[in-house]
């Protein structure tokens, strides 16, 4: 069913972090809710400002885990009251959803289906728009169903715990008419997930016929089955936790362009080329041209720690800001974009890295994760994934061996490479290929496999 001419609907999707929210309103009514805000909230302010309505709802599907939400900043400095399940334990003022209780914003009713599972007070919002009748033309699924894919259930509660009411949720999602559009909280990209479409959408009949968790009658094959896998949790993850259900965070510290940067964490987020080329000392690399920029920078920087961004322009600085405090690392103090940059990293590619291990003068640390080392790793090498390196590179030796950086692309050997020498470690980043480009050019790799796989 389309929505009437008036109904106001728009995703939002924020590709580093694969995270989606949605605004939704009534335009003869001049009223909107946000769903699942972003604490980057500019952007729902313009769509509502360009859609002349007045943001007066947000709702939550539940509390996150991997970014930092926007409804403090949305109900302390624009009015919104906040609506999510009282499972969640919300220590701020807000309005409590049930199975069944119903947001309405003009025309549009949005829904609530109590999908407990991921988390045990996660909803999802069965979208209505009254003028046309009473059954859903879509439903906000949050981080219950993805398009391809369910939601992991071991970040609230035990696993098997979470995967049963997950089960049990995602039966209740299937009753929908087949024509009912899904609209998830995630995309590729997120931790939340594994096996999630790039795709922003898709329908209930769509994912019941293709989507294998939807296929699944029998419930202990699906615990069994949610719960065996073992994935990364999102970094920070506490933190925001504590931070999306506490007191309502305001909006962020002003963030200008500051001369001294001597007591701060530097985060170099100049690309990985120019960081070689000179860094400032002690500086860690993380591209913000890169992919999971937030993510990464994550999991090597502490949210305690004061941080200064080096970029190469205001606009790379201001949008590695806000890539910063979409995981609560909130501790900005400015920006500088030519401090004395007499670092320098001696990057290589994988023909100098081939010769250097025929000559056996190298010690090869490979910083991916341990599922892309079983595919095929350089004999010899050690495995230590980039985000631990910050933890125990001061305890990496390599005697009298030049150490080197490899991952799949070059992106987290340049990091890990930067987090290294930060700590007084000579390293040198493969920049530009990685693993997969020496394995195409012939080069040896070792696969590995674990019990069970």
């Amino acid at each position: 069913m389309l929505a009437s001419a008036f109904v106001i609907f728009r995703q939002f999707v924020d590709d580093d972090l694969g995270c989606a929210s949605y605004l939704i309103g009534d335009e003869n009514e001049g009223r909107a809710v946000v769903v699942d805000p972003a604490y980057a909230i500019e952007q729902y302010l313009e769509e509502a400002e360009h859609r002349q309505v007045k943001l007066i709802h947000v709702l939550e599907t539940h509390t996150h885990a991997d970014h930092l939400s926007g409804h403090g900043r949305l109900a302390l400095d624009h009015g919104c009251t906040v609506h999510i399940h009282p499972a969640g334990e919300p220590e701020y003022p807000h309005e409590p959803l049930d199975d069944g209780s119903v947001v309405e914003v003009g025309a549009v009713c949005l829904r609530t289906i109590h999908t407990p599972g991921h988390r045990p007070e996660h909803c999802c919002f069965a979208v209505i728009d009254r003028s046309r009748g009473d059954e859903p033309w879509l439903v906000l699924t949050g981080d219950s169903l993805f398009v391809g894919d369910a939601a992991r259930p071991d970040l609230a509660v035990e696993a098997r715990e979470g995967a049963e009411g997950l089960f049990h949720s995602l039966r209740r999602l299937a009753e929908l008419a087949d024509g009912v559009e899904v609209f998830p909280g995630h995309v590729a990209g997120s931790l939340c997930g594994a096996g999630m479409s790039t795709k922003a959408s898709s329908t209930i009949g769509f994912e019941r016929r293709f989507n294998s968790a939807m296929q699944i009658q029998d419930e202990v094959e699906f615990v069994d089955r949610s719960s065996g896998d073992s994935h990364l949790r999102p970094p920070n993850m506490e933190r925001i936790v504590e931070l999306n259900r506490g007191t309502f965070v305001g909006a962020p510290e002003p963030f200008e362009r500051i001369t001294g940067s001597d007591s701060l964490t530097i985060v170099d987020v100049r690309n990985a080329d120019d960081f070689a080329a000179g860094h400032v000392h002690g500086a860690i690399n993380v591209p913000v041209s890169g992919s999971s920029f937030a993510t990464r920078t994550a999991f090597v920087v502490s949210p305690d720690e004061r941080i200064a961004i080096h970029a190469s322009s205001r606009e790379e600085a201001e949008r590695a800001a806000r890539g910063l405090r979409s995981v609560a690392l909130l501790g900005l103090s400015g920006y500088v974009l030519d401090p004395p940059a007499d670092e320098r990293l001696s990057p290589l590619d994988v023909d100098e890295l081939d010769e250097l291990l025929a000559a056996g003068t190298v010690d090869v640390i490979d910083v991916r994760e341990k599922d892309e080392r079983d595919r095929g790793y350089i004999a010899g090498s050690r495995h230590i994934p980039f985000r631990l390196l910050r933890a125990v590179g001061d305890t990496v030796e390599s005697g009298d061996k030049q150490i080197v950086t490899i991952c799949e692309s070059g992106m987290r050997a340049s990091i890990a490479a930067s987090v290294l020498a930060a700590q007084g470690v000579d390293a040198r980043p493969v920049l530009h290929g990685g693993v997969p480009t020496w394995e195409a050019r012939g080069g040896h790799t070792v696969e590995f496999r674990r019990c069970g796989t």
